[in-house]
């Protein structure tokens, strides 16, 4: 089958590509010059006429990371789940929004986008067996070529054979996890690098793109002390969070110096804390005589100093608020130091734990064929993995042993 679409317009078959960039450019009120996406968002009998008289696409903590990817011109679709009917054409407009008090819907859906018809709405149904035939659903987020050919379907064009060019956007904003193992290909996402792919020991963002939308809500004020090229605030200004970040020795203008035992904060002033520290003193950060990363993980002094770090996120961060810290074992020389889990022994001192978290490792320099043939000729294990502390700063927590109320279902062998 021919791999090219081809749209008819006044008899004239038009290629693919022409389709894509000039066919709908004419047509659009406006556009804009980064690539345009697509999104496609539910709704129900009850809320569809809702969301279409006010011109306005409403979603829940679910899909909140989503309806915040979408950028003023973007393309926007809604998916009726009730009659599986997909309706479009539409255009976003503005910023996305997040009110609390929203009172459509009794203020379940304060996550929005307003949005413009592009002419009439037009519907297809049997939406989801169109959906399967191009291998897509309504959660994914569409490329520009995929956006413009759901909305020429809509518009009834006419085509010669199928295009099966890929038609998501895969990397353009990462999954929420829904799993306590996070894995990620790439270090950054979107259209914008997120801190320093080469900084070492560079935070993955799709940790803290996930962190942030578990656990604070746009406006929100997260910290981090230990901020190193600045992944976290990349992050946060893209998922409209306010941010303060800290280093001993700041890598860019954005990045306040100080150190970590003593934040110029008041106290309980932060929604979330993230903190990517060092693992022991195997990365040469800096040569500044404060800097715990040049104490070696086998003494005991650099635990002492970053349980003087957790005391001072105790210190500035909100009740009932979350702390995540990312942290690694070593293995170094024949010697095995369990950072991670001295860490948390530390961590719950203060904090009530929430959960721990397995993120792989990826693209780290022993993640080569040389050190995997070392490690199993010498009988040691590479880190194949990190781990993410979520603790909760709990006043009140007695720290006492409270028996769960919880009902198990039990089952015959």
């Amino acid at each position: 089958m021919n791999e090219k679409l081809y749209y008819k317009e006044n008899n004239a078959e038009i290629s693919n590509d022409e389709f894509l960039t000039t066919v709908y450019a004419r047509k659009t009120p406006t556009a804009n010059k980064l690539k345009k996406h697509g999104f496609i968002f539910a709704c129900t009998k009850k809320s569809e006429n809702e969301m279409l008289s006010k011109k306005i696409i409403v979603t829940g903590k679910q899909y909140a990371h989503k309806i915040f990817a979408v950028r003023d011109g973007d393309y926007v679709f809604l998916y009726n789940l009730d009659t599986d009917t997909l309706l479009g054409t539409f255009l976003a407009r503005g910023e996305p929004s997040f009110d609390s008090s929203l009172k459509i819907f009794n203020g379940k859906y304060p996550y929005y986008i307003a949005v413009e018809p592009v002419s009439e709405v037009k519907e297809i149904r049997n939406a989801s067996k169109f959906f399967n035939k191009l291998n897509i659903s309504w959660r994914d987020i569409l490329n520009e070529n995929g956006a413009l050919y759901l909305r020429s379907i809509l518009d009834n064009m006419i085509f010669v054979s199928l295009n099966k060019e890929k038609l998501i956007d895969e990397n353009y904003r990462p999954p929420i996890f829904s799993t306590t193992f996070w894995d990620y290909p790439y270090q950054s996402y979107g259209d914008t690098p997120k801190g320093n792919n080469k900084y070492p020991g560079v935070t993955p963002a799709f940790i803290i793109f996930n962190l942030i939308w578990r656990y604070t809500e746009p406006g929100d004020l997260v910290c981090d002390p230990m901020a190193g090229s600045g992944t976290t605030i990349d992050v946060c200004r893209e998922e409209k969070r306010n941010i303060i970040a800290f280093d001993i020795v700041p890598t860019r203008k954005d990045i306040i110096q100080a150190d970590a035992r003593s934040l110029p904060l008041k106290d309980n002033s932060i929604d979330m804390i993230f903190i990517d520290s060092p693992y022991s003193d195997n990365i040469k950060y800096n040569p500044h005589p404060l800097n715990i990363g040049n104490i070696p993980a086998t003494s005991e002094e650099f635990f002492d100093e970053l349980e003087n770090v957790m005391r001072e996120c105790f210190r500035v961060l909100k009740e009932g608020k979350i702390l995540a810290w990312l942290i690694g074992d070593q293995w170094a020389k024949g010697v095995f130091v369990p950072v991670g889990l001295k860490i948390y022994e530390r961590l719950t001192k203060y904090f009530s734990p929430v959960d721990i978290v397995c993120v792989a490792r990826r693209n780290q320099a022993s993640n080569t064929p040389f050190w995997h043939s070392k490690a199993i000729k010498h009988n040691f294990y590479l880190r194949g993995f990190k781990y993410l502390i979520i603790v909760k700063k709990d006043s009140s927590n007695d720290k006492k042993i409270r028996k769960p109320k919880i009902k198990w279902n039990t089952y015959e062998r």
